[in-house]
């Protein structure tokens, strides 16, 4: 009698968070290891699923990749090249309160995380060009680049945390 066989499943791909290394090093590694959380986390529900309304608030899977797809915008490719509102993408200057965190007809959740990747690109590409102590006005003060990844940092941390209940609530799913 054969043995059956069992298929390993095949690991998917985390990014390696250093334990040494340089303060850019370390402050872009942390923050793509939680884009990539970002996504695992949103990744394998149905669009339904994704724009189901758990909380009282706009606060979906999809809301909340949508509405990281704008911060990344708003901070690197707004802020840190200090782009003339003028040019400024509409999205970010409606009145419509929590417009970044609402879905739009059409609009699915593999199209938004295909979107926060590309403009998790962009942000990579945008922040290489700038020394860390780079500075640019925001609000009534300046902020560095280092603020501005550190400021990612805390704020996708805190929107994956989101993300971990609503996606346990959504199918059981759990860990990373």
């Amino acid at each position: 009698m054969k043995e059956p066989t069992i298929e390993t499943p095949q690991p998917v791909w985390r990014p390696v968070t250093p334990g040494t290394g340089g303060e850019r090093e370390l402050l872009a590694a942390f923050l793509d290891h939680f884009r990539v959380a970002l996504r695992r986390k949103a990744e394998g529900l149905s669009d339904a699923d994704a724009v189901r309304r758990l909380v009282p608030s706009q606060t979906t899977v999809a809301g909340v990749v949508k509405h990281l797809r704008w911060v990344e915008y708003a901070w690197f490719q707004f802020r840190l090249t200090e782009t003339r509102i003028e040019d400024l993408d509409p999205m970010l200057t409606t009145d419509v309160v929590d417009a970044d965190f609402l879905i739009e007809p059409g609009e699915t959740l593999a199209r938004l995380l295909d979107d926060y990747d590309e403009q998790c690109a962009r942000s990579r590409e945008l922040a290489a060009g700038y020394d860390l102590d780079h500075t640019v006005p925001s609000n009534s003060q300046r902020v560095s680049l280092r603020w501005i990844y550190l400021h990612m940092i805390e704020e996708t941390a805190r929107h994956i945390g989101q993300l971990d209940v609503l996606r346990e609530q959504l199918d059981g799913a759990v860990g990373d």
